[in-house]
């Protein structure tokens, strides 16, 4: 069967959108659809007519037509079924664009994530136009249809993305930090401001402090005389039976108010803490040491934030990994091979979810050599071999070699590949890696051991023992861990006690929020190390949760896919054609617990 065109009319033939599959003008096909409805008998119980040239497969959409314009020699019956599926697609996405806005408020799946019973008429689509146009090309291509179900047009036009789903997961998580830390901050204001009521500074004066902006805000704080303190004050002053000695070693510290400066999310009450600890003080020198420099509120960064300001690498590798690579004698011809790997694992190292994504570019610098083909090398080393892959090609690029040798070439013999630009040509993605651990390039465990006294000893350990088998000659660089730590740590500098490091360094980061383990410049197959360290407070009975997810970030030069050009030859004289190629493989989303 060849459809050479899918249509949407009006009952007096009026074109309100359609697909052309095969070359035809515009007038050709308003001039088909004119005569369409005069060609209908009133009392005919087909849905089919032929002319000389062409046949309409036609069913009414309640006031429209939806008509597929055919040859004559095509089959009739997968026509007929064909314009079915057309029929239901459009039915479909019309009633389900009628909930979408209610849906989408709900965080529902929008337009294509269920089936309404909306009304089909010309109005909805029209403005469904791109849409359906959309989905017209996943059913036919080039006039022939393509083997779909309408489940799986609906789950392409969906585009689901599991990094978004992540993200959505981390920005609550984001936010619930920043809600515990609001907690954590007023409870420990309320406790400088009872200590600062029992050292002697009236609560007017407090408050006055506040509003003043405290150290490094707008006014200066003066110090204050001492005031009398009366005894049902202090009977009252449930913090008062606590010790302060701690409390008022290292005041709490914040900044004020600053202009032209974002402020975060716990901001407000930092400020506060701020002007707390320098009445608390009672020093102008001391406020000033206590105005000093203060980090971020623990807790208030992502894992994702603290890896992209603090490991070696993690900076140019979120922008762009490929700049990690070392540089070459590049060809004329260049490929470059980027693969990223999304890796869930449990606390014991255990992978429940992984999936391995990638791209093929290529980049010709010489305007003679832009009429080549490139043959990829066999993937079937990699788990699931190579029906596990879910290729996707350039439009660009010819899909009957592709599919029948992946050969990438163009479509049109006579055009030629763009000169001096990066053009990526390939795409692939594996969701059949599951649960498999023989190419999980670094495996990580987390053991935190909680006390009687608030506080936990950790011990982390990783291993790179399947890239013994999977990539033997494999070498990991700039490979960083970031293990969270609790938020309600009162000093991390302090209260963190860092032992053994079997490999690399280990420090707090300067914020606190987080212990950081580099593991050294290259990590090769078959190494293993651990690392221990203690908190002693801040672990709130069993619950180790703060400590997770560990977030592990690494790039190296061998890709788990396998994915190569074997050759490529010029298609002009069909000689080989000398290349350059490169590999990085980065992680996307690698954590654990």
């Amino acid at each position: 069967m060849v459809v050479l065109a899918a249509s949407i009319c009006t009952r007096g033939g009026k074109p309100i959108i359609s697909r052309q599959f095969r070359d035809m003008s515009r007038s050709r096909v308003e001039v088909l659809l004119s005569s369409f409805p005069k060609l209908i008998s009133s009392n005919s119980q087909h849905t089919s007519i032929e002319t000389d040239s062409v046949r309409y497969v036609y069913q009414p959409l309640e006031d429209l037509y939806m008509i597929l314009i055919t040859n004559k020699n095509s089959n009739i019956l997968q026509d007929i079924d064909t314009l079915h599926l057309f029929s239901r697609l459009v039915t479909d996405m019309c009633g389900s664009a009628t909930s979408m806005t209610a849906s989408g408020a709900l965080g529902g799946a929008g337009m294509y994530g269920k089936i309404g019973s909306g009304r089909v008429d010309e109005r909805q689509v029209l403005r469904l136009s791109f849409e359906l146009l959309g989905a017209f090309d996943e059913v036919i291509a080039m006039g022939y249809r393509e083997n779909v179900s309408l489940m799986q047009i609906k789950n392409t036009l969906e585009m689901e993305s599991h990094e978004e789903k992540i993200q959505e997961i981390i920005e609550r998580n984001k936010e619930q930090e920043a809600k515990e830390e609001l907690k954590r901050r007023a409870k420990q204001l309320e406790m400088q401001r009872r200590e600062a009521t029992r050292r002697g500074v009236p609560a007017s004066n407090f408050g006055a402090q506040m509003a003043a902006g405290g150290p490094g805000g707008f006014a200066s704080v003066q110090q204050q005389a001492p005031a009398t303190v009366h005894r049902e004050n202090l009977g009252a002053d449930r913090s008062g039976t606590g010790s302060t000695g701690a409390l008022l070693a290292k005041p709490f510290k914040g900044k004020g108010m600053q202009l032209g400066k974002k402020a975060k999310t716990t901001s407000i009450l930092g400020d506060a803490g701020a002007a707390a600890a320098a009445a608390a003080a009672a020093s102008e020198a001391a406020n000033e040491a206590a105005s000093a420099s203060a980090p971020a509120p623990v807790g208030s960064q992502s894992a994702a934030t603290i890896a992209s300001t603090r490991t070696p690498s993690a900076s140019a590798a979120a922008s762009d990994p490929s700049s990690l690579l070392p540089p070459i004698s590049r060809e004329a011809v260049h490929i470059l091979v980027r693969e990223r790997i999304s890796l869930q694992a449990d606390r014991d190292g255990s992978v429940t979810s992984m999936e391995l994504k990638g791209d093929l570019e290529v980049r010709i610098s010489d305007p003679a050599l832009a009429k080549v083909r490139l043959s990829l090398a066999d993937t079937a080393a990699l788990s699931g071999g190579d029906a596990a892959m879910n290729w996707k090609t350039h439009p660009h690029v010819d899909k009957a070699q592709w599919s029948a040798g992946k050969v990438i070439a163009l479509k049109d013999a006579n055009k030629s590949f763009p000169v001096n630009q990066t053009l990526g040509v390939l795409r692939w993605r594996n969701t059949a890696l599951g649960k498999d651990e023989s190419n999980v390039p670094i495996s990580i465990t987390c053991w935190p051991s909680p006390n009687t006294e608030g506080g936990a000893e950790v011990t982390i350990e990783f291993n790179t023992d399947a890239l013994e088998t999977s990539a033997p000659d494999a070498v990991l660089r700039g490979v960083s861990l970031i293990i969270p730590l609790p938020a309600t740590l009162a000093d991390p500098a302090l209260d963190v006690a860092i032992g053994e490091v079997a490999v690399g360094e280990a420090h707090v980061a300067e914020e606190g929020d987080a212990l950081i383990w580099l593991l050294g410049d290259e990590l090769r197959a078959g190494e293993s190390g651990s690392l221990e360290f203690t908190v002693s407070n801040g672990v709130e009975g069993e619950d180790v949760s703060s400590f997770f997810p560990v977030q592990v970030d690494f790039w190296g030069e061998s890709t788990i896919g396998k994915v190569q050009v074997a050759s490529i030859v010029s298609t002009a004289n069909d000689s080989n054609v000398s290349f350059s190629q490169q590999s990085i493989l980065s992680p996307e989303s690698y954590h654990v617990g």
